[in-house]
């Protein structure tokens, strides 16, 4: 007899089936962004409004979304420009001694100029202290894709200051659920990492479930319920395509990419019980890698791409395994609670981030895997299926504040923290997309 999967992320497995609609649409219902908590140690660095030459678009000001994207990383205390003594665009016009009165490490000046449809971005980062330039590029994007050239020139700075590739070009995967009229529709939206340029991929009147990027960042994997049973979907982005990968009898479940992207981990249960599975996405042969009465699911590869983390309850309750081949001996990580599952490891291989039960209370936490400290993140009670950013510098989560269904994104030691909250409807199971070079 199959066992009943009662792990919290994986609660409404079943419902009823209803027709699913696929679309690629623009979203009328964008994330919000909302900052909640600064960092104390943050740098502080001036975003100088860009010099313009010509006319530019309409809308946002790519120094404004720049300065945005340093805020929410919570590593940087941007500079409100009316507090500046001067708005340089070039080296020749940056006076060091007024930025130190200012207290500032760093500033960014450029200018902007548009040639015909497309905008040309000449911009240089000082260190203050050494009075030099650390970084100075042009780079140029459609003026209707000013954000894209805003986002690279953040990664660019953040890169520059930190020496870790930043990820504001990066994108987000998550569910919508908006129940107007008594009628729920679940939306798999695709956005910018700030919830700008939301995407709608596919709509349904049944649950969307465990989003998972391809390591190219052009293909998701999915749950759906359509065909009356959880099944895994792979979902093209650019040509909308989708395909059935597993419809297995029983569950079908926590889709997790390999790192060539030729193969898929996923949750099976068509033997009766849950168990973790490896599949060969060009054979569709799988593969089982645990074998134990309890059940193992939510899988996911370490950063090397050879050992796997997943969720069990072979201890009693859900707690974080780790084999360090397929098939090998799990190892139990985690013991500071008697529920821990989900596990999101970051790309240094130094933590794996988790769902952490206290009290009554559902938190995120991390396990340094050097030393098996565990520290809790977040003081929230609601918090599910965390994700970190690829560069592994921020970590974003699902939980309530106020009543309300948001996204949470946090820097990685739980110092600062923005949240996403949808316009309309509650919002999940948010998934981090891959940097693409």
């Amino acid at each position: 007899m199959m066992r009943k999967i009662s792990f919290r992320p994986l609660q409404a497995l079943f419902p009823a089936v209803a027709l699913m609609l696929l679309v690629a649409t623009s979203a009328q219902a964008e994330l919000l962004i909302r900052v909640t908590e600064g960092a104390d140690s943050a740098i502080p660095v001036s975003v100088v409004p860009f010099a313009e030459n010509g006319s530019m678009p309409a809308g946002d000001k790519v120094s404004s979304i720049v300065q945005a994207d340093l805020a929410m990383s919570g590593e940087f205390r941007p500079l409100p420009p009316q507090k500046m003594l001067s708005l340089p665009s070039k080296r020749a016009d940056v006076y060091f001694r007024d930025w130190r009165l200012l207290g500032q490490r760093y500033v960014l000046v450029g200018e902007l100029t548009r040639n015909g449809d497309r905008v040309e971005a000449r911009y240089e980062l000082f260190d203050v202290n050494r009075e030099e330039r650390i970084l100075g590029e042009t780079a140029a994007a459609p003026a209707s894709n000013m954000r894209s050239l805003a986002h690279h020139i953040s990664d660019k700075v953040y890169e520059a200051i930190t020496g870790v590739p930043g990820a504001f070009s990066t994108k987000l995967a998550y569910v919508t659920l908006d129940r107007a009229n008594g009628n729920a529709r679940y939306r798999l939206q695709v956005s910018d990492i700030d919830g700008k340029r939301a995407r709608i991929r596919l709509e349904s009147k049944e649950p969307i479930l465990s989003p998972a990027w391809s390591p190219d960042g052009k293909k998701l994997a999915y749950v759906s319920f359509e065909t009356s049973k959880p099944v895994i979907f792979v979902h093209e982005l650019g040509s909308g395509e989708r395909k059935k990968v597993a419809d297995f009898p029983g569950l079908n479940s926590a889709p997790a990419w390999s790192a060539d992207g030729q193969s898929l981990l996923m949750t099976l249960s068509k033997d009766g019980n849950a168990e973790i599975y490896q599949m060969n996405l060009q054979s569709r042969k799988v593969t089982k890698l645990t074998n134990h009465w309890a059940i193992d699911t939510e899988a996911t590869w370490d950063s090397s791409g050879e050992g796997i983390f997943f969720t069990s309850d072979r201890s009693g309750g859900p707690q974080i395994y780790y084999m360090a081949k397929p098939g090998a001996e799990p190892r139990r990580i985690t013991f500071g609670s008697r529920y821990n599952a989900r596990p999101r490891p970051d790309a240094s291989g130094n933590y794996v981030y988790y769902v952490h039960q206290r009290d009554r209370a559902f938190t995120i936490a991390r396990t340094n895997l050097k030393n098996d400290e565990e520290t809790v993140l977040t003081r929230t009670e609601s918090d599910e299926s965390p994700s970190v950013s690829p560069n592994g510098r921020m970590l974003i989560y699902a939980t309530k504040q106020s009543g309300e269904s948001v996204l949470t994104v946090i820097s990685a030691d739980g110092g600062a923290a923005y949240s996403l909250p949808a316009s309309e409807g509650d919002v999940r199971d948010p998934a981090w997309g891959p940097i693409v070079r």
